[in-house]
């Protein structure tokens, strides 16, 4: 059996789906002849925590840890919330921002570059030299953000004969909040320095999208391959519709993750039909920023509006599986084309109706169309957005109310597994 040294920072009892991607591909590496080994922080700083996912971790996989130096948690002393924000990339519009918080991004920005993590990045090289030797390892995997990860990767790679497979589970520079960490034109270079030597050195590339594809093959030569993220199988014991008409967005509403025009749209609907104001309910599970909270509150939805808060993955599955639609938001810009929220794959599996509202060229619109789970709409679209949303609820009111989807079983972690061991055994 092909052993495989997978490094990440994000590991259970982590919450969010940035955990969820290589504990389900650990979880399911040994059907395919693949013995994986994880390599993660011992005093890890998450920002989210989900004790429910340390069930899945195979039971006599093998885990190395060492120490690392946090920074979040010696600037917690100061801010806790704002640190934990920051880390979790919940930053406000500029103009909303606070001295402090403006300060704590300058700093982290051009400070801590790739990122807060690098500390952990020569000390990990050293450590997991002598286990490669040791253990005679040949293939070695990152996967980031953090994007410091990369790094740990760069310099085993320089410093063995390894194959190295980066795994970008989101963009570096391109990514969306890259630029509200108030760069100095150095810092700007030194990221793209490094995100091109990663690029170039690693062996092979995995992204979770087709646009960060696109955008890396214009940076290297290497071998791109896609892997999104997926669905796992989940068959609670009855999952009941709610007899509301609920549209539920589960993961975080960051501030830029504004749709203005789904709220002014929702809250016509609410004014113009008595029946629509009685049944419908707004639903938001996770982090939600105050300035999205305020455009709900001022587009006359604060009635309807129920804020749950961050839950187990397990009861987010199951609120997925009992809301009559699923709302999808991606921020409304061209760095953001590339992004495929891991929850799409969830909200596909959940056979709900799936209404997505992001950028224009958005992935998630192709795959939307390809498996029928639901309908893509641009942030300008207000009327064909409103007359869906009442189609919705004229389906629901007759119990009709359903997702159609198909060939979705491609995004199952078990299939998905299955592509990435074929990579790995070539």
């Amino acid at each position: 059996m092909k052993k495989v040294l997978i490094i990440t920072y994000y590991w259970p009892p982590a919450g969010g789906p940035g955990v969820q991607r290589w504990l389900k591909f650990v979880k399911y590496l040994r059907d395919f002849d693949i013995e994986p080994v994880v390599y993660i922080p011992k005093n890890p700083d998450y920002p989210l925590v989900d004790e429910s996912l340390n069930e899945e971790i195979p039971k006599d996989i093998t885990i190395l840890k060492k120490r690392i130096f946090e920074p979040y948690s010696l600037a917690g002393i100061f801010s806790k919330k704002q640190t934990t924000t920051i880390s979790s990339g919940i930053i406000t519009d500029e103009k909303e921002q606070s001295f402090l918080q403006k300060l704590l991004l300058f700093i982290r920005g051009n400070f801590f570059i790739p990122d807060a993590r690098k500390f952990w990045v020569k000390p990990s090289i050293k450590f997991l030299s002598n286990y490669i030797q040791k253990n005679n390892i040949d293939t070695i995997i990152t996967t980031g953000p953090p994007h410091s990860v990369h790094l740990i990767g760069l310099g085993l790679k320089e410093k063995h004969k390894l194959r190295w497979i980066a795994d970008f589970r989101d963009p570096w520079t391109s990514i969306g909040y890259h630029k509200k960490l108030k760069l100095t034109e150095t810092s700007e270079i030194k990221h793209k320095k490094m995100e091109e030597k990663v690029l170039k050195k690693a062996s092979d590339i995995i992204t979770t999208s087709f646009t960060t594809k696109a955008e890396f093959e214009k940076i290297t030569g290497k071998p791109i391959t896609v892997i999104t993220n997926g669905y796992d199988v989940f068959s609670p014991a009855e999952v009941k519709l709610d007899e509301k008409f609920t549209i539920s967005h589960i993961g975080s509403l960051l501030s830029g993750r504004d749709p203005k025009n789904l709220w002014l749209v929702l809250g016509e609907l609410v004014k113009e039909d008595v029946h629509f104001a009685k049944d419908f309910r707004l639903k938001l599970v996770g982090a939600v920023s105050d300035e999205v909270v305020y455009s709900i509150k001022k587009s006359g939805l604060q009635e309807h509006l129920e804020l749950i808060g961050y839950v187990s993955h397990p009861e987010a599955l199951k609120i997925q599986g009992s809301s009559q639609v699923l709302l999808l938001v991606e921020i409304n810009s061209e760095e953001t084309r590339g992004i495929i929220p891991g929850k799409l794959f969830e909200y596909m599996a959940a056979k709900r109706p799936v209404l997505a509202l992001g950028p224009e060229k958005w992935d998630v619109e192709k795959i939307l169309q390809e498996t029928g789970s639901g309908n893509y709409f641009n942030y300008r679209e207000m009327e064909n957005l409103k007359f869906r949303i009442r189609a919705y609820y004229e389906l629901y009111k007759k119990d009709a109310l359903r997702s159609d989807s198909k060939n979705i079983e491609k995004y199952s972690r078990e299939n998905l597994t299955q592509k990435l061991a074929e990579l790995l055994h070539q």
